[in-house]
C-alpha cells in the first residue's frame, strides 16, 4: 500500500513539475507552487519567500493563507526558522514552533494563523539559493513525514528553476518590448534634429521643430520611467508602505492635480463619498498613484461636456473605489487586454506608454485587491479597484 502511495505522489510531482515548467508569468507561476506544494504535502497553508538580490532580505512572494495580503513582501529576519533554512542551505521541520526560538511570531498576528508546525527548504539554482518553500500546519492535526519532507524538496528544486525561468523571460520580454515602443519618439527626434539644421529653414518651422524635438524627449523620460516602474513592480523589488491610509485625502488630492487640466478640456470632475470610510492599510503614495492614473486616463479620452465621477464604498471587507465616466466608452474586444502592458485605447490619440494600466494592476494586486473596467460603446466607462479592509 506504501509503494502504491508513493507512485502516486511521484506522478502527481512530475505532473506539477510539468505545469510549473510551462509558466513563465511569475505571479500566477509563485501561487501555482504554494498550491502545489499544499496538495502534496497535505498542509494547511504554504509560502514562497523570495530573497531580495539588492537587500539581501527575505521577503514573502506568495502564499495561500486567505489574509495573504497581510504579509505580502514583508520581511523576515534572518534569526526567523526561513532565515536559518536560507543562510545554513539546510532543510528543517520544527515538531511545535512555540517552542522554538527561531519562531516569528508576527507572521500570525498579521494574518490571524496560529503556527503549530513547520516544515521549511531552501529554493537553490545551480548552488545559488534564491529562497525559501515552506509549508505550515499538516491537515488533521498530524505530524509531518520523510515523505513530505522529499516532496518539499522536490518540488522546491523544481520551483527554483521555474523562477529563475520566469524572471529571466519578463526582464528580456520587457526589454524586447520597451526597444520597440521608444523606436518611434527616437525616430521623430532624429528626423526634426535633421530638418532644424538644414539651410533656408524658416524661423519660426525652425521653432516648431524644436518644439516637436523637446516635446518627444518628454515624452522618451516619461516612458523611461514608466518602464523602471514597471519592471521594479514586476520583479518585487518595490516594497509596499504597511501603513493606515485615508482614502478620502487620496481622492482630494488626486482631483486638486487633474482639476486644471479637466477644466481646460471642459469636463467635470465629481467626487461621491459617504460620510465616513474605514481606513485601509497600504502604501498611500501607491494608491493615489494607481487612482491619479485611472482619472488621467478618463480626462485624456473625455470630451468637452463630459463627466468624471471618483466614488469609494465600504463593501464586505474590502472598499471599492471606481472611476466613471461619461466618454466615448471602449471597445469590448479590447476590454480583456486593457490591463496589459502597452494595449492603448486609442492608438491615434493616445501619447502615453501603454503602461498605466499595467502599473495600476500591480499596484493594486501587491494590496491584495483587484481591479477590472466596465464599458459599452458610446456610454462611458467605469474602471473599479478593491482594498482590503
Amino acid at each position: 500500500m506504501e509503494a502504491e502511495e508513493r507512485v502516486i505522489r511521484l506522478q502527481r510531482i512530475i505532473e506539477v513539475s510539468r505545469l510549473l515548467n510551462s509558466t513563465l508569468s511569475l505571479r500566477p507561476l509563485l501561487s501555482e507552487i504554494v498550491r502545489a506544494v499544499c496538495d502534496l504535502t497535505g498542509a494547511e497553508t504554504g509560502s514562497v519567500l523570495l530573497v531580495d538580490r539588492r537587500t539581501g532580505e527575505l521577503r514573502f512572494e506568495a502564499t495561500t493563507h486567505p489574509d495573504g495580503h497581510a504579509i505580502y513582501q514583508m520581511a523576515v529576519p534572518m534569526d526567523s526558522i526561513a532565515g536559518w533554512v536560507f543562510q545554513h542551505n539546510e532543510p528543517v521541520v520544527v515538531a511545535d514552533a512555540r517552542k522554538d526560538p527561531r519562531f516569528y511570531a508576527q507572521v500570525d498576528r498579521e494574518t490571524g494563523l496560529e503556527t503549530r508546525s513547520l516544515m521549511a527548504v531552501p529554493m537553490a539554482v545551480r548552488g545559488k539559493i534564491i529562497g525559501v518553500l515552506e509549508v505550515i500546519n499538516r491537515r488533521n492535526g498530524g505530524s509531518f513525514t520523510p515523505d513530505d519532507m522529499e516532496t518539499l524538496r522536490i518540488l522546491a528544486d523544481q520551483a527554483a528553476i521555474a523562477v529563475e525561468n520566469a524572471v529571466l523571460f519578463e526582464q528580456s520580454d520587457l526589454v524586447a518590448e520597451i526597444v520597440h515602443e521608444m523606436r518611434t519618439p527616437l525616430g521623430v527626434i532624429a528626423s526634426y534634429a535633421d530638418l532644424i539644421t538644414r539651410e533656408g529653414i524658416a524661423p519660426q518651422e525652425r521653432n516648431e521643430f524644436a518644439r516637436l524635438i523637446q516635446q518627444e524627449a518628454l515624452r522618451l523620460s516619461r516612458m523611461a520611467g514608466e518602464f523602471l516602474d514597471l519592471a521594479r513592480l514586476e520583479s518585487g523589488r518595490v516594497f509596499l508602505a504597511r501603513e493606515p491610509v485615508n482614502l478620502k485625502q487620496i481622492v482630494a488630492s488626486v482631483l486638486e492635480a487633474l482639476r486644471p487640466q479637466a477644466e481646460a478640456k471642459g469636463i467635470g470632475l465629481e467626487v461621491s463619498l459617504p460620510a465616513t470610510l474605514p481606513t485601509v492599510t497600504g502604501d498611500a503614495g501607491r494608491i493615489r498613484q494607481a487612482l491619479l492614473n485611472l482619472v488621467a486616463n478618463a480626462v485624456k479620452y473625455c470630451r468637452p461636456g463630459d463627466r468624471v465621477t471618483v466614488s469609494v464604498d465600504a463593501g464586505e471587507g474590502e472598499v471599492r473605489v471606481g472611476v466613471v465616466d461619461t466618454g466615448p466608452g471602449i471597445p469590448r474586444d479590447l476590454q480583456e487586454r486593457l490591463f496589459e502592458k502597452f494595449v492603448r485605447i486609442g492608438e491615434g490619440q493616445a501619447e502615453g506608454s501603454g503602461l498605466g494600466l499595467a502599473i495600476c494592476r500591480r499596484i493594486v494586486e501587491a494590496h491584495g485587491g483587484r481591479i477590472w473596467v466596465e464599458s459599452e460603446e458610446s456610454r462611458g466607462a467605469a474602471f473599479y479597484f478593491t482594498l482590503p479592509l
